[in-house]
């Protein structure tokens, strides 16, 4: 068993490193995957992520959110502390919030190729509004396309109240 697992953390740099390196700016080069040991099936890895901050690109203002990343993956999976560094990658990046989640979910997306993904963030309120970005993507051609449009086309249809943030 041992070799096994040297085996399969041959490629990953983060995991188990005690000499971890924290970004100071966005970092897709953070990112690092791994073989996924049930590509013939379809299930979902999701990632609850509740102390995600980034800065308003205006006001330089910090920004503090929960974001939830569910995708069904193909060959690839991302390893979840290079997830967990990329996203502290954020702390110091000015970008609104739409733009946060579609840059996760195009970085994602272009690291493991899933068949499916999805990217919710549910940010605290400043000035009296939160903002819930939601984005999400099904591969070309294939029923996660027609998922993917089922699933944002039905969104958020019973929203949640806001009291519970």
């Amino acid at each position: 068993m041992k070799d096994q697992r040297d085996k399969n953390k041959e490629h990953l740099t983060k995991l188990g490193s005690t000499g971890t390196v924290y970004p100071t700016d966005y970092a897709p080069e953070m990112l690092e995957t791994f073989e996924n040991k049930h590509p013939d099936h379809d299930y979902f890895v999701k990632f609850n992520c509740p102390e995600f901050t980034s800065l308003c690109p205006i006001t330089g203002q910090p920004d503090f959110g929960n974001v939830v990343i569910a995708y069904v993956p193909d060959k690839k999976m991302v390893e979840s502390k290079s997830l967990k560094l990329y996203l502290f990658s954020f702390r110091d990046h000015g970008a609104f919030h739409e733009d946060c989640m579609n840059t996760i979910m195009e970085d994602l997306i272009a690291l493991m190729d899933p068949k499916y993904i999805e990217v919710w963030g549910r940010f605290m309120p400043r000035g009296g509004i939160s903002i819930d970005p939601y984005c999400n993507y099904g591969r070309p051609g294939t029923k996660w396309e027609d998922a993917a449009w089922q699933r944002l086309s039905h969104h958020d249809m019973n929203p949640e109240a806001v009291d519970n943030r």
